[in-house]
Formats: C-alpha cells, structure tokens, sequence
C-alpha cells in the first residue's frame, strides 16, 4: 500500500514541468520559424557579448579623447585671458 505522502504531486514539481514543456516548445518553435542556420547559440551569445563589449570600449575611448580636447581648449582659453 502507497501512503499519501508518496501519491501526492508537489506544487513545485507541476511548476517545473510546466516550465520545462515550455522551453521545448519554444525551442521547436525558434528551430522552425528560423532555421538551423539562425538558431542562437552560446558561442554566438559570447560573440554578440564580446562584439557589444568593444562597441562601449570605443564609445568610451571617444568620449575620453572629446572630454580631453574639451579640458584642452577651456584650459587654452584660460591661459589667453588677461589677468586684471
């Protein structure tokens, strides 16, 4: 004879199946609307990472070269002015 705790199912186990259907559906479904060729991947998840890492590493180098010619000239144009 089973005992009722054992029959039972826990509310937590419903959950993760549900959520683990739903990432097979999703996956099936990514696999079918875009194609093999398209589907995301972690090494494509790393370079995309890596691409945006540079991109704000550029973006950086160039607002500190314009933050630097800024200080540049206020400190040029300061030097200019006559002392009263």
């Amino acid at each position: 004879m089973t005992s009722p705790e054992s029959s039972t199912i826990d509310l937590t186990t419903i959950s993760r199946t549900v959520a683990s259907l739903a990432v097979g559906v999703v996956h099936t479904l990514e696999r079918a609307v875009v194609g093999e060729a398209r589907m995301r991947t972690a090494r494509g998840n790393a370079w995309e990472a890596v691409c945006a890492d540079r991109a704000r590493a550029d973006q950086r180098a160039g607002l500190d070269r314009l933050v630097a010619e800024l200080a540049a000239a206020r400190a040029a144009a300061r030097d200019r002015q006559p002392v009263s």
